[in-house]
């Protein structure tokens, strides 16, 4: 008699897999991808190392999903506020601060899915959720512009720029927190600088940085 697996044996599966995907997730919060070890995850997990096999093949499996969990949720975060309310212009302000606020905050994690060295499989995540910022930034700008706030040449490099911009301003090697790990006064400042080089570069009118979201 062919054994089948039963519904409830499923649900245990799948249940354990997102159980052991945020054991992961935890790892890479506090430590990097660096420290998101097989062995280390089991026992967070509370399981066999081997049982992490029955869930994913290999450690770059692993991470690339990881990696897709956390990003999506900074996407879903980001997407809230530059599709929320407000005009073009307050909304991309408004995003840049909640971006920086969650990058200040969580500094390990932002470095993990922007400028951490990462394997292939996990490298690529990267590039397709970078092309989703992207794509978020060209909404806006083209709402902006036929709203008249926003004035550029190029839809796409202009939302490209706006992407490495705010990585390598708030997350990059050349980050003020990189020289002043526990400086959090820095924050408001750093907020207001990027969202500033944002702004300006893209013709807004700067006087929304004096008001609150």
């Amino acid at each position: 008699m062919a054994y089948r697996t039963t519904p409830q044996r499923l649900d245990r599966d799948q249940q354990l897999r997102q159980h052991i995907l945020g054991c992961a997730l935890q790892r890479v919060v506090q430590g990097g991808f660096a420290a998101l070890t097989m062995q280390a995850l089991a026992e967070d997990a509370g399981i066999a190392t081997g049982s992490l096999y029955r869930h994913f093949a290999n450690k770059g499996e692993l991470s690339a999903e990881v990696f897709a969990l956390a990003s999506q949720r900074e996407i879903d975060a980001l997407g809230a506020v530059l599709q929320g309310p407000g005009s073009p212009a307050e909304r991309l302000r408004d995003g840049l601060r909640l971006f920086a606020a969650r990058a200040w905050h969580s500094r390990r994690l932002a470095f993990a899915l922007i400028a951490e060295p990462v394997e292939e499989a996990v490298d690529h995540q990267r590039l397709r959720y970078r092309q989703a910022y992207a794509g978020l930034f060209e909404q806006l700008l083209e709402q902006g512009r036929a709203a008249g706030q926003f004035h550029y040449p190029a839809l796409r490099i202009t939302a490209a720029c706006l992407v490495g911009a705010i990585a390598e301003a708030l997350v990059g090697p050349l980050a003020p927190h990189q020289e002043h790990p526990r400086a959090d006064a820095q924050l408001a400042l750093l907020s207001h600088s990027v969202s500033h080089f944002c702004l300006s570069a893209l013709g807004a009118d700067l006087s929304i940085l004096e008001s609150q979201s």
